[in-house]
């Protein structure tokens, strides 16, 4: 890196597909290692640093107020001359979408696709922008850091590992840079230009983000010819980390139309193209499938892609073994474990849990017996109780168990009995627990309205006394 460079990592097969990777104001290119393991499979990613953000110099951006999203976009492009691309995916969090909305408005030709995530086409007041970039030279980013766990994360999320290293980066975050891109930011507005955006676009919202909600997303999705639309639930304004499933399912589907797409498609979109307001309303329950994206277009669904394949492989891991299981190994989930996690969602649960030619009841008899032959008492309790979910009863994982110690040995079946009785005994105590607590609540509820009922009843004899 030169200082006339932001700090930027490359990573993926070099002869790949180029895709540049944008940052959102105070975070570093961290923000995006949850999505690199899959994307690095098929694309050559370059993800970069603001100015002052990271290992960037500040003095990328002028400090005397007049820094531009224009300015920041042309550092982008740079970095893209640098490595001889003359035509570039790009997808950008927030500040960074913005980067994308100018590159796809102004250097179309430069852009095969735009994925804008968390980010507006005007970003509130500029006044507001303005003070916080005269707050931030005066008393550092330390200013901000109460604020953003709020702000970045919803449900406690800026508590774990990720989360906090997340805070770290914007403490480190050097104030002149920090307050030289909210200037960007209060100087940018590019509704006007949105209409001539013809790169294929998808736009991603979180469905908590205070900082851009939903509604900042669906102006541009609805504006923007062609545009796909993904709301996340559960998720705020780092929806990419907060909930990286779906979002990186949608942008693997999004390269890889974008990639088989003819690159003058992009300025040729079909005319009977399905408005946002006519599809059908998702339910708003927390499910696998709520976060399918809203398309104008329709995306491929086979399952010979990998978006498919981790989208259905995660819906049925999440059938399975249910969401409390799959959300604890998700904010387990570290980028050493990161491929590793993936590989299992595309892998045995999107390609062979996924399959037609036998019900999940059998996938489950079968599941158990090679985990007794192989002695994975960790993995069987797991799965044991994914068997009751798929609609095995005690007694027939039972017989399974006495099945399994004529083939597999006694030894191994007496040790799968004493795993499936402790696992049969911690379900009943789950249950006890909740019956006690649903007693305890009605009791509470019982003493309450009775009380209350007191009070009244008191009250109107003292007021009758006094009439």
């Amino acid at each position: 890196m030169t200082n006339n460079q932001p700090h930027h990592d490359l990573s993926g097969p070099p002869t790949a597909p180029p895709l540049i990777l944008g940052p959102s104001i105070g975070t570093s290119l961290a923000v995006w290692e949850p999505q690199l393991p899959a994307l690095t499979r098929t694309h050559r990613i370059l993800r970069w640093d603001l100015p002052g953000h990271g290992g960037s110099p500040a003095a990328l951006l002028p400090s005397d107020g007049s820094a531009t999203i224009g300015d920041l976009a042309a550092l982008v492009l740079r970095l893209a001359d640098e490595q001889g691309w003359e035509r570039f995916a790009y997808a950008g969090v927030s500040i960074g979408g913005a980067v994308g909305l100018h590159l796809a408005a102004h250097h179309p030709e430069r852009l095969t696709s735009l994925a804008v995530v968390c980010s507006s086409a005007r970003f509130s007041d500029p006044a507001a922008w303005r003070e916080r970039a005269a707050l931030v030279r005066a008393e550092g980013t330390e200013a901000m850091v109460a604020s953003r766990p709020g702000t970045w994360f919803s449900h406690g999320f800026a508590h774990t590992p990720v989360g906090a290293a997340l805070i770290e980066d914007l403490r480190a975050t050097d104030r002149a840079g920090y307050a030289a891109c909210c200037d960007a930011l209060a100087a940018y507005d590019i509704t006007a230009d949105l209409e001539r955006i013809a790169v294929p676009t998808l736009v991603v919202a979180g469905r908590d983000d205070p900082a851009t909600p939903p509604a900042h997303a669906r102006r541009i999705a609805d504006t923007v010819p062609g545009a796909s639309l993904l709301e996340v639930a559960g998720a705020a304004h780092l929806a990419g980390v907060e909930r990286p499933e779906p979002v990186t399912a949608a942008l693997l589907a999004h390269l890889t139309d974008s990639t088989a797409q003819p690159h003058d498609d992009a300025t040729t979109r079909p005319q009977n193209e399905t408005p946002h307001e006519d599809a059908p309303s998702r339910p708003q329950n927390d499910t696998p499938h709520e976060d399918a994206p809203h398309t104008h277009t329709p995306h491929n669904t086979t399952p010979h892609t990998d978006a498919s394949r981790h989208a259905a492989g995660m819906a049925v891991r999440r059938d399975v073994l249910g969401n409390a299981h799959v959300d604890r190994a998700v904010a387990r989930t570290t980028p050493f474990t990161a491929r590793f996690q993936d590989f299992i969602t595309r892998y045995a649960w999107g390609e062979i849990w996924t399959g037609d030619g036998l019900d999940r009841r059998t996938r489950s008899c079968i599941t158990l017996t090679a985990l007794i032959a192989h002695g994975h008492d960790a993995e069987l309790a797991m799965h044991i109780r994914a068997a009751l979910t798929n609609g095995l009863t005690r007694e027939e994982i039972g017989e399974v168990l006495l099945q399994s110690a004529i083939y597999c040995g006694v030894p191994a079946a007496n040790s799968a009995f004493a795993t499936a009785q402790r696992v049969f005994d911690e379900i009943d105590a789950e249950h006890v627990t909740t019956r006690a607590t649903t007693r305890a609540s009605t009791t509470t509820a019982t003493t309450t309205t009775a009380t209350t009922t007191s009070t009244k009843v008191d009250t109107a004899s003292r007021s009758d006394t006094e009439k």
